[in-house]
């Protein structure tokens, strides 16, 4: 192997939804680069960045009935049990929660739990609070998905953060999910919440850090076969 296909190799691609954010960065910087030199540099450094925040490496997921994956990459900062959103329809009474709260420097594609049918995405508008708060999942906007699957109804919200603006999903109602297969993406820092079926013990605590399509959230049946693995 090659000194560039070896260098190519560490690198992860980088996701669509990326591509204006980095022209428009590439342009201004040449265009800084000429008129104004050292804030051109500037420019440089950020273009690059962006480049680092959209990247989409893939994940090897463990594959079988019952494991629950972490949907994003991040800090788990909150688990215990909390009333879902309204809006998906999932009722009035706690169930087992994990949120995953992403910082600007970690991995912004998020990636399903488990196979299932999307039966709902909600939006809701909202603020902007700091998304490891625990009155974000409430107060800011946010857009839900309920995944119908067969260990039950499992839903997962994607909600802004202070620096993030910008929610965006890439399935529809109706649609069937692999598990850790790409479904939505958070721009700028924001946060991901996952509503488990009742009973449901969360395999992970305060603190950890979580990779998306690997970290497993909970094991509804340990007593199940090995697991296999899929490549994403």
């Amino acid at each position: 192997m090659s000194v560039i296909d070896s260098i190519r190799s560490g690198l992860a691609p980088v996701h669509r939804e990326g591509y204006p954010f980095i022209l428009i960065g590439a342009a201004a910087s040449v265009l800084l680069l000429w008129l104004v030199p050292p804030l051109g540099w500037i420019a440089v450094l950020i273009t690059l960045w962006i480049c680092y925040f959209f990247r989409d490496p893939e994940r090897v997921t463990p594959v079988r009935p019952g494991l629950v994956v972490s949907p994003a990459d991040g800090r788990v900062c909150l688990v215990g049990p909390a009333v879902p959103p309204v809006e998906l329809g999932l009722g009035e009474t706690a169930l087992p929660r994990v949120c995953i709260f992403m910082n600007v420097f970690d991995v912004h594609v998020n990636r399903a739990p488990l196979a299932g049918r999307v039966t709902r995405i909600a939006y809701r508008p909202g603020k902007f609070l700091s998304a490891d708060l625990d009155k974000a999942s409430e107060d800011n906007e946010r857009s839900g998905m309920v995944l119908d699957t067969a260990i039950g109804s499992v839903g997962v919200v994607q909600i802004a953060g202070l620096v993030a603006r910008r929610i965006v999903s890439f399935v529809r109602e109706g649609d069937s999910l692999a598990p850790g297969q790409r479904f939505g993406l958070i721009r700028f820092g924001s946060r991901v919440d996952v509503y488990l079926p009742a009973g449901t013990r969360p395999a992970v605590a305060e603190g950890q850090r979580a990779i998306a399509g690997e970290t497993i959230l909970a094991d509804l049946a340990s007593e199940g076969p090995e697991p296999t693995y899929r490549v994403d």
